[in-house]
């Protein structure tokens, strides 16, 4: 097993870092590198200058318009763009429904679909949980009901992220009520602007509705929209999902965020204490030990082999060492970790004239992740798999 870099790889990974730094905005970058607010601008608007490289679709092959790179060159993008500090990626529609629709879609759904996707100009959401329905998504209840050539499709979804600028959602709804519940779900397509789509936002801790509540009343779906068979969704799902839980690990972002944890801790003068220093260091330890079981599964790749089926244990490890830098850099920054009041944030409450705009807005951040134990399938869920993976 080969963990290095061949030449040609790393003449990839100097063209991909020379030209995300000459095409990311330096105010998008700013507020990245700080964990500023992003507007949905700042999102879109990267997605789009990626769509227009043809690099926001950078996981598909060529015969769907990807550039067909190999799973080492994927991450090398990642990790270029995590470190010059690009918003990360908006995962449903590239990541997440985009490689359901090109696995078990027809033809026309993918001509249809893919380009908009491709091109950052369409925003996807997920339309997974429901109130009662979040790990143990198979006790789903959103039913949809066949009449002819169309679904109606009655009721809610819950935690749907950034849903407020949601185009299209892609959902699991019931079709049938027979035999096991994993068996009659299917995997619909609906455009959120149809009559009887409503969202209501969920304020969160920090003030921000990023997650949303979706209510569907009598919407009516085109059959046509209906992804591969029907209550064979279940199968769809557990496709997306595997995508999902290897995009939370988010090894890059966690090396960009050591780094800034490191910065705080210099400038709050704290960095000399010993047991912040262990804490520090076992993080890196981890974050490194992660690195190398994504590189481990790379190598596999490369060579051939069929990689581990380790979704799960990075989606474990990924999510919880999130939760450890937030919990240091605020440890770090002392008072300065505390204001929520985002207006005075931007008003220049942590500006450079008070010393401490490098610690805005770490109690959100904080706050916010708090979630990634528990969304893509909680922890506990994924020790169960894993245990059964490895004990049988």
């Amino acid at each position: 097993m080969d963990l290095a870099f061949t030449p040609e790889e790393q003449k990839f990974r100097e063209d991909v870092r020379a030209w995300v730094r000459a095409n990311l905005p330096k105010e998008t970058s700013h507020k990245v590198l700080n964990s500023l607010r992003l507007t949905r601008q700042d999102m879109q608007g990267w997605a789009r200058i990626l769509g227009k490289k043809g690099w926001l679709g950078y996981g598909w092959p060529k015969e769907f318009g990807g550039p067909g790179w190999s799973a080492v060159q994927k991450h090398l993008f990642e990790e270029e763009c995590a470190l010059a500090g690009a918003p990360r990626i908006v995962p449903f529609g590239p990541v997440m429904v985009a490689p359901v629709i090109m696995t078990f879609g027809n033809a026309e759904q993918q001509k249809r679909f893919l380009p908009g996707i491709a091109s950052g100009e369409v925003w996807w959401s997920q339309g997974y949980s429901e109130p009662g329905a979040g790990s143990d998504l198979a006790s789903l209840k959103c039913r949809a009901e066949r009449k002819g050539d169309t679904y109606i499709v009655n009721g809610q979804k819950t935690w749907t992220t950034l849903a407020q600028f949601g185009d299209w959602i892609f959902c699991l709804v019931r079709t049938s009520t027979e035999g096991k519940p994993q068996t009659g779900i299917s995997f619909l397509l609906i455009d959120m602007k149809s009559p009887g789509v409503s969202v209501r936002p969920i304020y969160m801790l920090d003030g921000e509705p990023e997650v949303n509540e979706v209510f569907f009343d009598n919407v009516e779906v085109p059959a046509e929209n209906l992804i591969g068979e029907e209550n064979k969704g279940w199968t769809y799902a557990k496709h997306l999902l595997s995508h999902e839980r290897t995009n939370i690990a988010d090894v890059n972002r966690a090396k960009r965020e050591l780094e800034r944890l490191k910065r705080i801790a210099k400038a709050e003068d704290v960095y000399q204490d010993q047991r912040l220093r262990d804490e520090i260091a076992r993080l890196e330890v981890d974050v490194v030990a992660l690195e190398m079981l994504v590189l481990r599964v790379l190598s596999a790749e490369k060579s051939g082999k069929n990689p581990l089926d380790i979704a799960g244990l990075l989606k474990i490890k990924g999510s919880e060492i999130q939760q450890r830098y937030s919990e240091l850099m605020m440890l770090a920054a002392g008072p300065y970790a505390v204001p929520l009041v985002r207006e005075a944030m931007e008003a220049g409450w942590q500006g450079e004239f008070v010393g401490a705009a490098y610690c805005a807005p770490l109690a959100s951040t904080y706050f916010n992740l708090r979630k990634t134990t528990i969304y893509g399938g909680s922890n506990e869920v994924q020790r169960t798999i894993v245990a059964q993976v490895v004990l049988g």
